[in-house]
């Protein structure tokens, strides 16, 4: 992560502080994380001046009010893939505010939220993370002799007509995964190629391919399953006899 620029009043204190007990001003910029010419500087200024507060500085006048910074923040969270210019003309019809769209994003920036590609998921219902969590809670104690007899499958889908990936989602470094955050699609649209895989502590299948020319509904992956294995929704169980029938890794 790169060094930070600025410093809080607190911690000028601290290292104003640091630096009158012989405190190195690269020990003192290590120590919070910011470049030592930010030391040096507050060390000249708080010289000259005695304070180590920031001079107020001259300049353009904010056109948006805190309460309307804050408006503007929680438009973009509680919908995250609304556009600035979408952001800015509700500002507008709620407050009569107008502003431009660079100004809706050197707001939001400075909550900390930077337009991103959204996490691309599958669309689930309530049911399905329900038997998802259940199949969870069901496994969590599992032993690793019990899991060796379980074959992990997984499988691939390479669209033939993908998203532009224009779509941009506002959120915060390490929002990955947050609610409104990944966009949701339905699976598959237009033609597709179909890669089938699966492996366990010792063996792994054959890897299998399946085209559908105009609808992923076409073309079943149980098919493609090796000899002897038992499909289940979220595990695959080896039959003892066949254990072997998959290729060695």
């Amino acid at each position: 992560m790169p060094p930070r620029r600025k410093l809080s009043d607190l911690d000028r204190g601290r290292a104003i502080g640091w630096l009158q007990d012989g405190v190195a001003a690269r020990q003192v910029a290590q120590r919070l994380a910011v470049a030592p010419s930010v030391i040096i500087r507050l060390k000249q200024r708080f010289h000259a001046t005695g304070r180590v507060q920031e001079r107020q500085r001259s300049g353009r006048p904010r056109v948006t009010t805190q309460r309307e910074d804050r408006f503007i923040q929680r438009q973009a969270m509680q919908q995250r893939m609304a556009t600035a210019n979408n952001i800015r003309q509700r500002l507008q019809a709620t407050t009569n505010t107008v502003v431009s769209g660079q100004t809706i994003r050197n707001r939001l920036h400075n909550f900390g939220l930077r337009a991103r590609r959204p996490v691309r998921g599958t669309t689930l219902t309530a049911n399905h993370r329900a038997a998802r969590r259940a199949w969870c809670t069901q496994h969590v104690r599992w032993q690793r002799q019990q899991w060796a007899k379980v074959l992990f499958t997984d499988e691939s889908r390479f669209c033939l007509e993908p998203a532009d990936g224009r779509i941009r989602v506002w959120r915060r470094r390490g929002e990955h995964f947050a609610e409104g955050a990944v966009l949701e699609r339905q699976r598959f649209g237009g033609g597709s190629v179909m890669v089938w895989g699966g492996i366990s502590t010792r063996l792994r299948t054959p890897k299998g391919t399946a085209t559908s020319p105009s609808s992923c509904q076409s073309g079943s992956t149980a098919a493609m399953a090796p000899a002897g294995v038992e499909w289940r929704s979220q595990s695959i169980h080896m039959q003892p006899d066949p254990l072997h029938a998959p290729t060695m890794c």
